[in-house]
Order: C-alpha cells, then sequence, then structure tokens
C-alpha cells in the first residue's frame, strides 16, 4: 500500500514543527512528491491527500523550497513542488489567513527565496519568478525592503544564466507590483519608478546594443542570449513608463526612453532583414518588435496628453512603414496591425478633438488638433484611403481558400468582436471607418474615384480586378452612412449592381457575394421601397441556384435588415404579393 511507504504522520508533523530534522522530513516529503507525479491513481491520489494536509504544517513550506532548489533531483517533483509552494502562498500567506505562515517562517523562506537565481530549467525559472512575485505583491517593500536592491544587484553580475534569471524575476516583480491599483499601492510602485529608472533604462541599452552589435557580427548564438534580455529589460521599462509616473512628461528620461522607441524600432525592423522567417532569432525579435509598440500604445491609452509630443513621429513612423515602400521586405502582419492601431487611437481619440466652442477645449486638445491636421494632409490622406482599400482590403489566397471551404467560419472570422485589436483584416477595416469618418471630405472623392474606375462588368478572366472590384464594393459598403449624401444608390443599383448580380460564371460569385452583402449596407441607409420587388426577384434566384454554394454565402453575408428582406421575399414569391 502507498500509505505504508509514508511515515507516520504524527512523526513528520514533529518534523515540521521543531524543525529538529528537516532532512529527515525533506526526504518524506520528497518521497511522497514522487508519488504524486506517478501515472498511477493508486500511487496518486494516496500522495496528494497526504501532501494537502501538510500544506499547513509549519515547516512544510521551507521543505519544499530546499526540494526545488536542489537541482539535482527529477525535474518533475521539482517543478511540483515549486507548484505547491507558489499555491500556498495564495492561501496561507496574508496573516488574516486560517493556518498563516508564521512571521518568523515567511521571513526565512523570503531570505531563501532570493539567495541564488541559478535555475537551470526556464520552465521552473519561470515559475519561481512568479512565485517571488506574488510574495512581493504582499510584502514588498514593507516586510521585503531588501527585495529590489537584491535584484538591481543580482542583474548585474556577469555570469549568463544568473543575470538572466535575476532579469526574469525582476520583471515579474515590477509587473505585479505595476498592477496592485489601491491609492498607497499606486504612490509606493511610483516610488519604485523614480529610484530605478534610470537604472532600468541603463541597463535596456546596454543589453539593446549589445545585441545589435553581435547580430551585424553574425554571432547568432550570442545575439539570441542578448536579444532575450533585451526583451526582459524593456518589459521591466514598459511597466515602469506606463505605471511609474503622475506626470510623465515632466520627467526628462521618460520622454527620452519613449522618444529612443522609434530610432530603436527603425534599427530592429532592419535587423529582420538579414535574420530571415522561421530563424528562432527572427520570432525573438518580432516580440521584442510588438513590444516596442506595446510600449507606445499603453502609454497612449494611459497618458493621452502626455503623449502629444510624440503623436508626429508616431504618425511619421506608422504611415511610413505600413502606407509607402519603406515597409517592405522587414514589416510583419502583427506589426502592420500595431501601427495601424497606433493611428487609429491618435485619430479616434476624444483628448486630441477641440471642442464645438473652442473657447472650453484645452489648450493641449487644441495642440494636438493641429498637429493632426497639420500631418493629415490631401495628399497624405489619398494615399492612406487608396492603399487601404486597394492593398489591405483585398482577399489574400488564403481568405478565398477558407470561403470555398468553411463560409460559416469565415463569415465569423470577418466579424468576431475585438478581432481587429489582433487580427490585419479587421484592423484594416476599423481604421477605414476611422479615417473616413474624421476625413470624409477629403476620402469620399477619393473613393467614389475608384468606383467610378471599376464600372461595368468586370472581365473574368482578371481575378487582380475582381479582387480589386471586390475591395472597392468592401469600402463603399462600410462608410456607407458617410456617404449618404454622395451616392445614388437607386441609380447604382439599377444601373450597375443589378446586372453583376445576373452574372452567372462561376469566378464572379466573388462579385455576387460582395454585391449582396454592399446591398445589405446600404438597404437601411438609402434604398427605394419600388426597387425591393426586383431585389427580391434577384435573391430568390439566387437562392435557387443549383452553382456551388451561393445559398449559403447569400444567407451567411447578410446584415439584418437584408435577412428581414430574404424572408419577405420568400412570403412575397409564395403569395404573388405586390409591394
Amino acid at each position: 500500500m502507498c500509505s505504508s511507504r509514508i511515515h507516520d504522520w504524527w512523526s513528520i508533523r514533529f518534523y515540521f514543527r521543531s524543525s529538529m530534522d528537516i532532512q529527515s522530513a525533506s526526504s518524506v516529503v520528497l518521497q511522497t512528491l514522487t508519488q504524486a507525479t506517478s501515472q498511477d491513481t493508486a500511487v496518486l491520489k494516496p500522495a496528494e491527500e497526504q501532501l494537502r494536509q501538510w500544506e499547513t504544517q509549519p515547516g512544510f513550506y521551507s521543505v519544499l523550497l530546499n526540494i526545488f532548489n536542489n537541482h539535482n533531483l527529477d525535474v518533475n517533483v521539482r517543478w511540483l513542488a515549486v507548484l505547491y509552494f507558489k499555491n500556498g502562498i495564495d492561501r496561507y500567506w496574508r496573516r488574516v489567513a486560517p493556518h498563516a505562515l508564521s512571521e518568523e517562517e515567511k521571513t526565512s523562506l523570503r531570505a531563501g527565496l532570493v539567495t541564488n537565481f541559478n535555475e537551470p530549467v526556464n520552465q521552473i525559472a519561470t515559475q519561481i519568478a512568479v512565485l517571488i512575485a506574488k510574495v512581493a505583491r504582499l510584502d514588498c517593500p514593507r516586510q521585503w525592503p531588501e527585495l529590489i536592491p537584491i535584484l538591481l544587484e543580482s542583474v548585474k553580475v556577469q555570469d549568463s544564466l544568473q543575470q538572466h534569471r535575476a532579469l526574469l524575476t525582476f520583471y515579474h516583480v515590477t509587473k505585479t507590483l505595476a498592477s496592485k491599483r489601491l491609492a498607497t499601492d499606486r504612490r509606493l510602485f511610483q516610488d519604485l519608478a523614480a529610484g530605478i529608472y534610470s537604472f532600468a533604462c541603463s541597463l535596456w541599452n546596454h543589453h539593446t546594443d549589445t545585441f545589435l552589435q553581435q547580430v551585424y557580427a553574425g554571432d547568432q548564438g550570442s545575439a539570441l542570449s542578448s536579444l532575450e534580455r533585451t526583451l526582459l529589460s524593456l518589459k521591466v521599462l514598459r511597466k515602469l513608463t506606463v505605471h511609474g509616473f503622475i506626470e510623465p512628461q515632466q520627467n526628462m528620461e521618460v520622454m527620452g526612453f519613449l522618444n529612443s522607441v522609434f530610432e530603436r524600432l527603425k534599427q530592429f525592423l532592419e535587423c529582420c532583414r538579414p535574420v530571415q522567417p522561421g530563424n528562432v532569432c527572427r520570432e525573438k525579435l518580432e516580440k521584442t518588435i510588438i513590444l516596442f509598440t506595446k510600449v507606445l500604445l499603453d502609454f497612449l491609452e494611459s497618458h493621452p496628453y502626455p503623449f502629444i509630443p510624440l503623436i508626429q513621429r508616431s504618425l511619421e513612423f506608422a504611415v511610413s512603414y505600413v502606407f509607402t515602400e519603406m515597409g517592405e521586405g522587414v514589416v510583419f502582419e502583427r506589426f502592420i496591425v500595431q501601427c495601424m492601431n497606433l493611428i487609429k487611437l491618435i485619430v479616434k481619440n476624444d483628448a486630441y478633438k477641440p471642442n464645438k466652442n473652442i473657447e472650453d477645449t484645452k489648450p493641449e486638445s487644441l495642440e494636438a488638433h493641429k498637429i493632426k491636421m497639420a500631418f493629415f494632409t490631401h495628399p497624405t490622406l489619398t494615399e492612406i484611403g487608396r492603399r487601404l482599400v486597394s492593398h489591405y482590403f483585398l482577399l489574400t489566397e488564403e481568405e478565398l481558400a477558407m470561403w470555398e471551404e468553411d463560409p460559416e467560419s469565415f463569415a465569423v472570422e470577418e466579424t468576431g468582436g475585438d478581432s481587429w485589436k489582433y487580427s490585419l483584416r479587421p484592423c484594416t477595416e476599423v481604421l477605414f471607418l476611422d479615417i473616413f469618418h474624421n476625413y470624409s471630405q477629403t476620402l469620399t472623392p477619393v473613393l467614389l474615384e475608384m468606383v467610378q474606375n471599376l464600372q461595368g462588368p468586370t472581365n473574368v478572366e482578371e481575378p487582380v480586378q475582381l479582387l480589386m472590384k471586390d475591395a472597392v464594393y468592401n469600402a463603399v459598403g462600410l462608410a456607407a452612412y458617410e456617404l449618404f449624401d454622395s451616392v445614388e444608390f437607386d441609380v447604382w443599383f439599377k444601373n450597375q449592381l443589378l446586372a453583376e448580380l445576373q452574372v452567372s460564371h462561376n469566378r464572379y460569385k466573388l462579385i455576387r457575394r460582395r454585391v449582396i452583402w454592399l446591398i445589405g449596407q446600404w438597404i437601411s441607409v438609402k434604398f427605394k421601397s419600388d426597387l425591393r420587388p426586383v431585389l427580391y426577384e434577384v435573391i430568390l434566384n439566387l437562392m435557387q441556384d443549383p452553382d456551388l454554394v451561393d445559398i449559403f454565402h447569400i444567407s451567411l453575408y447578410l446584415t439584418n435588415p437584408l435577412f428581414g428582406v430574404v424572408v419577405f421575399a420568400n412570403v412575397w414569391h409564395r403569395s404573388n404579393a405586390k409591394w
């Protein structure tokens, strides 16, 4: 029996409480943890029950600390010891918790957690960093004032492994402390940020410069190690910058760091040229680039007024890489999404818009508005509008294949919730809508010209033109409300769209689908009632068309108003009623 392998409960309890024989207690707990990693439930369940009973015993967590700090033991056992320790922090570390750990034992545990940073297993090192951060959330800085100084000294050591583990812990501690929201906790974090920000900047610059030197020298192995440290130190700076200052614009180091982000981004993007996709270093490089953009986005959302001095550079940077040739060969999808979100947040930000009564507008808002107006000139807006529609709105081969194979999933992919924050297609459409809404006078003629250039049926032998028409129609549908006074939709329906719905060629189903969707966008905006019988007939013909899956394409891409039309069309057809 498994229970016979476990020492008498009272003797183990004595070991924990008296600490007279910590080694004997460790051997018993080690044996039980080993059994708790078994795949045999007959061994596993009694071991888990025994560990559960020990959770509230004094000394148990000291034993766990000794076990997971012993690198000679089995990795699975050490991993389990870390998890039990971490769970114990949540349950028993607070003073008011039932069976709370004694202050004496907590002091000993805190000291033991930071005696060394040389964990060789990445997964265990991450868990140890997380549990140290959990303790820091409860005890730092009042009961654990030495933690931050120890971490700051540890990230300076020359040993590569110790430096990385200390930096990993430093990040998790900073992240956890930054997440606290009580006013007193926020003040404590602001005091911390003020004290260590200069050091954090120096640390980040050092690792960044080291990485750039190594990557250009072709030293991939060392570059990857330095890049990991660059990423961790940047994560620390992100938390300090966004959450560590009430008036960050008053701190020259904070604004200096934020301005340096643009130059560093350019350097890292250029590094993408020699480092091919699929390379391990490329993956970490892209993560770092995305983290740079997160610094800007987070700062903009948290501090819109202090961000005003950065508006010009942010727009110049994002537009040049996303809407000009500068980004060719270096940009990647997630980076494009982040840049578009940066443009969107600046364009849409209420803090950057003047009130109807100019006299009631904050000077900062007027300044931001002037910067935007100076940047978004007619040529710039024209280029952005054309590029969004003619490049980013075009369906890709993957999207077309998905539409053919699984129309329902494709529809969900197109219209899903907050997907604009992370996915390219919804992101481009949301950006188009926001820019069109704010600059409709400039962009309306641009879009109407694109529509005019596509008048008449498109040659089915020209797939690029079919994709372009789909993209332009998509733009007209998205901007339906903005185009109310500029588009005679009834005339367009009769003279152009109706004929396109009747083109039966298989390759034209892309346009048939888009036209049906386009009508759905406009039917509640501008569509005469006397045209509805014609629309009913067309819809019924399409629904009866045996050619592939048009019926599914119609039903999946209808907006609610047009869905009602489809239902009414069936009733109308059966009763031969007149509208």
